[in-house]
């Protein structure tokens, strides 16, 4: 992390701390191919072009990309996306700790500086404005402008831009701009075929073949209503909450509706639909 001492008074009146901290993953992450994201990711990687992730929520998205972090031995920093995301957050800012002003790096320029892979989690919830900031790291220029500090800073030929969004949720107001997107080689990512996301379910939960089979089942179910009085339907991650549940002793019915139907809906109605269909996938 890059310090630098300035003149006292100079220090913003906004001092939230910056997240995103990098990590070395040792343990290699379990993760199922889907088809051949993990060559064009290492591709891109070698080719030092910037990765954009697409696909619903919880199919498994952050875990590839902690998967190939590992792969690749590559430190990993993760940012998640919000509304009140700024410009500072990613970048840096000026911080006053024990009586002095110090510059002190966001997650992104710690993530250049340390030619880590970089992961912007969701980016169509951060303002637009802040995306921009971006833009010179994910073009042909791979360097990060850091105007407070007069620097610019040029990424190493190790560093990876990377983010997800989920395509689902696009509206207005919440949708990737073409002078971000056209950066980036995308990715897709859907939810896995009947018998890979049945084998996941077992591996990560522990759950018998039946119960994954069963829960897989559930899922398909819920899926079909996307749109027709869900959002989304039940994510790989919401059917392995499940499982593990019921490896636990908790009853199916109770599993289901804690670990899915609760996740994904209030509406009573929707409610009872779910619970149905895990009465008839069990």
């Amino acid at each position: 992390m890059a310090s630098e001492t300035v003149p006292t008074g100079t220090a913003p009146r906004d001092v939230r701390p910056l997240q995103g901290e990098a990590r070395i993953i040792k343990a290699e992450p379990y993760y199922e191919p889907l088809g051949g994201e993990i060559a064009l990711f290492e591709a891109a990687h070698a080719s030092r072009l910037p990765v954009l992730l697409k696909g619903p929520t919880g199919c498994g998205k952050t875990r590839f990309i902690e998967h190939m972090a590992w792969r690749l031995q590559r430190p990993l920093v993760t940012v998640s996306c919000h509304d009140d995301l700024t410009a500072a957050d990613l970048v840096g800012r000026y911080l006053i700790t024990n009586n002095e002003t110090l510059w002190v790096d966001g997650p992104l320029a710690r993530a250049v500086r340390a030619g880590a892979i970089c992961y912007l989690d969701e980016i169509v919830e951060a303002r637009r404005d802040t995306t921009v900031v971006i833009h010179p790291l994910a073009d042909d220029r791979r360097m990060l402008p850091m105007e407070k500090r007069g620097e610019l800073l040029q990424a190493p030929p190790e560093f990876l831009l990377a983010m997800s969004y989920n395509p689902g949720y696009q509206s207005v107001l919440k949708d990737l701009k073409q002078s971000t997107r056209q950066r980036f080689v995308a990715i897709e990512f859907q939810y896995p075929e009947t018998a890979l996301e049945e084998a996941i379910i077992r591996k990560e939960s522990g759950a018998g073949a039946s119960t994954a089979a069963a829960l897989v089942r559930l899922a398909r179910m819920t899926r079909n209503l996307k749109d027709n009085g869900l959002d989304e339907g039940a994510s790989t991650r919401l059917l392995v909450h499940a499982a593990k549940l019921i490896a636990r002793g908790v009853p199916a019915a109770a599993a289901c509706h804690s670990a899915i139907a609760e996740a994904l809906t209030d509406d009573p109605e929707m409610l009872r639909a779910i619970d149905e269909f895990t009465a008839s996938a069990f």
